[in-house]
Parts: structure tokens; C-alpha cells; sequence
């Protein structure tokens, strides 16, 4: 974390800052740097350190949370990709936690497809919790659940997909919405007839923009 807190405020920029601030519209403050330079920066902060525990994970991802500019958010995020398999079951309130943390769709969506989904993916029984998170009251940690098997492919439990669509399939919430898209229209590169009947058997329980989504590439 020293050196986190030292390299990165020293590559910021602060105009670019006032750039980034106005793209994610205000969610976080930023020091200003473009991807590719912070992950040669991330790189040169985690040389020399050894594989992390699941305790070390959380420590560090509740840390870079609990400051206020966005990169140290992507940071923890990154770090977390890189090393979920070395988290149980167990992890999953800690990344719950990140989710609804200074909650934007640049940081949720990675947490949702690659650290919730590789929770999941270890542990099908944490579909269970996902059941929970679907009917949540915060649109972030409902978005989650939708999101979270975006990479499975032919391993994505279909019913699990398609009953969580339809159950938030009339929230009028624009990321919801755009999620129940993103979802299907992603598993239909493994099942595109599975995905054009359901939404032919149900496209009036759907918004337009869900639809447009899920029917994008077919």
C-alpha cells in the first residue's frame, strides 16, 4: 500500500482527472491516470511481493475502497481478478461490500463477472446467495447477480439466467435493464436458440432496451 500511494499520486494528472471525473459523471475523484499506464504502475507496486491469502485480498480490496480517487478502486479490482481462486466461499461478503461501495458499472461489472462469478463458479452453491442478491432493494447488487455468469458459457445455468430476467424484467432502472440484455445477449453465443425463444415467449414483459440487448448479434 506504500508504495500504491506513492507511485500513483505521482503519475496523476490532473486535467485528465477533471476528464475522467466528467465521463463517469462525478461517482469518484481521480489522480488521472490512463489504464495502461496504471496497470504498468500496478506492476511495478506488486514486484517482488508474494502470492496473497484470502485474508491478505480483503485487506488490501477494503483499503483501496476506503480511499477516495477511482484508480485506487481499479487497483483492487485487477488485484482481485488476478487472485480469486485463492478465496473460499467465504469471500463473498467482501466482495458484496465492494459492490455497493462507491457503486458504478466500471467497477461492479468486473467484480460481478470475475470475482462474484468466479466465487460462484468455484462454489455452485453460492448460487444460492445470488438468489438473495437478485431481489435486493440495491440495483448494483441485484445487477450483480444478473451479471455474474457472464463468462460461463455452456457451464451458465440457463433457468438461473432466465427466472432472475423475468423477475426484475419491469424495474425501470437504466443499468438493471441494460443487464438483463447484456446477460442474454452474451449466453446466447452458446445457446442462441434458447435465448431468441425465451425472449419471443416473453418479450412483452421486457423493456425495449432489454430486448434490443439480448437480440443484438442475432
Amino acid at each position: 500500500m506504500g508504495r500504491l500511494t506513492t507511485l500513483y499520486p505521482a503519475a496523476g494528472n490532473p486535467f485528465r482527472a477533471q476528464e475522467m471525473v466528467a465521463y463517469m459523471r462525478g461517482v469518484a475523484p481521480f489522480l488521472g491516470i490512463r489504464t495502461p499506464e496504471r496497470r504498468a504502475l500496478s506492476r511495478t507496486v506488486l514486484d517482488g511481493t508474494p502470492r496473497p491469502g484470502e485474508d491478505d485480498c480483503a485487506a488490501i480490496a477494503l483499503r483501496c475502497f476506503g480511499l477516495p480517487e477511482r484508480e485506487y478502486h481499479y487497483f483492487a479490482v485487477d488485484y482481485l481478478r488476478r487472485h480469486v481462486k485463492r478465496c473460499s466461499s467465504d469471500f463473498l461478503p467482501v466482495a458484496r461490500r465492494l459492490v455497493r461501495t462507491v457503486s458504478w458499472w466500471d467497477t461492479v461489472d468486473h467484480l460481478a463477472a470475475h470475482v462474484v462469478g468466479g466465487l460462484v463458479a468455484a462454489d455452485p452453491a453460492l448460487g444460492g446467495e445470488m438468489d438473495a442478491w437478485i431481489d435486493d432493494a440495491d440495483p448494483w447488487t441485484a445487477r450483480t447477480a444478473l451479471l455474474h455468469q457472464l463468462r460461463f458459457k455452456e457451464d451458465t445455468d440457463a433457468d438461473r439466467l432466465f427466472a432472475y430476467c423475468l423477475r426484475r424484467a419491469a424495474d425501470t432502472d437504466f443499468f438493471l435493464r441494460k443487464a438483463i440484455g447484456w446477460s442474454l445477449r452474451e449466453y446466447a453465443k452458446t445457446a442462441p436458440g434458447e435465448v431468441r425463444s425465451f425472449v419471443a415467449d416473453n418479450r412483452s414483459l421486457f423493456s425495449p432496451l432489454s430486448v434490443r440487448e439480448a437480440l443484438k448479434h442475432l
